[in-house]
């Protein structure tokens, strides 16, 4: 059996019923309207009370607008002023001298004068005489060193000693310290 709802008041009741079935009709729709929405809701009184579901909100990116170097500066914390210490708290700058240290021996190497022709450098053939690492047999190796000799007294055939300096040239790293045998 369906019951229709009507708008209309009985015959017998008055304006004050009608007023009040007219409101509970309203009510009455509405709930049918909701029921036709949520068919769940009149079923279930728990599920009343959930909020319905609703789809996923997808979150679109901003649109990407060119940055400058104004917007990606970040602001630095400002620093608090540093106090100055006062006269009195201040201890006085003291020079320590300093200890004295020996320089490392320099480096000494005996060998025959080749050239002489420069001005204030002679070019000097050094000998070095040493057994093979595997098969011990004895090599001689030769290298030439450039040698400062400010007096320009050596001369070809001279055997000198020479001694390790600063760069005084490009290939001049050693100076003439004596002449050990001059030549026949």
């Amino acid at each position: 059996m369906e019951i229709e709802e009507t708008n209309e008041p009985a015959p017998e009741a008055s304006e004050e019923s009608a007023a009040g079935s007219e409101a509970e009709s309203v009510v009455a729709i509405e709930a049918s309207a909701e029921a036709e929405a949520n068919p769940k809701a009149t079923e279930d009184p728990a599920a009343a009370t959930e909020p319905p579901k609703t789809a996923p909100k997808v979150r679109r990116r901003a649109a990407k607008t060119p940055t400058t170097k104004t917007t990606q500066k970040r602001e630095q914390p400002k620093k608090a002023p540093a106090r100055a210490k006062k006269a009195a708290e201040r201890k006085p700058i003291v020079r320590v001298p300093k200890p004295e240290r020996q320089r490392a021996k320099a480096k000494e190497r005996r060998g025959v004068v080749v050239s002489s022709s420069m001005d204030k450098t002679i070019v000097v053939r050094v000998e070095t005489v040493r057994p093979h690492p595997v098969y011990k047999k004895v090599l001689r190796r030769s290298t030439k060193l450039h040698a400062h000799d400010p007096a320009n007294q050596a001369n070809v055939g001279d055997i000198v000693r020479v001694v390790e300096t600063r760069p005084l040239s490009k290939t001049k790293t050693w100076r003439l310290a004596e002449i050990v045998e001059a030549a026949k």
